[in-house]
């Protein structure tokens, strides 16, 4: 795994699955999200220091591929990638797998940096760029 991505396990919880007894399908943004997060986090990026900076982050594209399902008690990986260097928006990849090492799913988000003030897209905070800079 290169610098420029991370793994987390989550525990497939009873609650996360359907009647068919898998996960329900969206209940994987919250897994992507969750791995963003921590993406961030371990490189010392936080949510909340931005949005106290007057920075947020929303999703403006989701995309999943379902491969094979996961069900309940099941230990899930999640690898998170950064795609690219942030500019005004940040892009991840990701895919899930199984214990086994079977791949589950495979996705991508897009996420843009909005000025809370003027709610409109800005550039990456250059602290931010400066962590990044050194995975690139």
């Amino acid at each position: 795994m290169s610098e420029k991505s991370d793994k987390i396990q989550i525990r497939v919880r009873y609650g996360e699955t359907d009647q068919m007894g898998v996960v329900y399908h969206g209940n994987y943004a919250l897994y992507l999200e969750e791995a963003r997060i921590e993406w961030l986090r371990k490189r010392g990026i936080s949510y909340k220091t931005m949005e106290e900076n007057g920075i947020m982050l929303p999703v403006v594209s989701l995309n999943i591929n379902y491969k094979k399902p996961a069900g309940y008690d099941d230990l899930i990986n999640v690898k998170s990638q950064l795609k690219n260097r942030p500019t005004a928006k940040i892009e991840f990849e990701y895919e899930i797998t199984n214990e086994k090492g079977e791949l589950l799913s495979t996705a991508s988000t897009v996420l843009v940096f909005v000025d809370m003030k003027t709610q409109r897209p800005t550039k990456a905070p250059q602290y931010i760029l400066d962590i990044i800079d050194g995975e690139f």
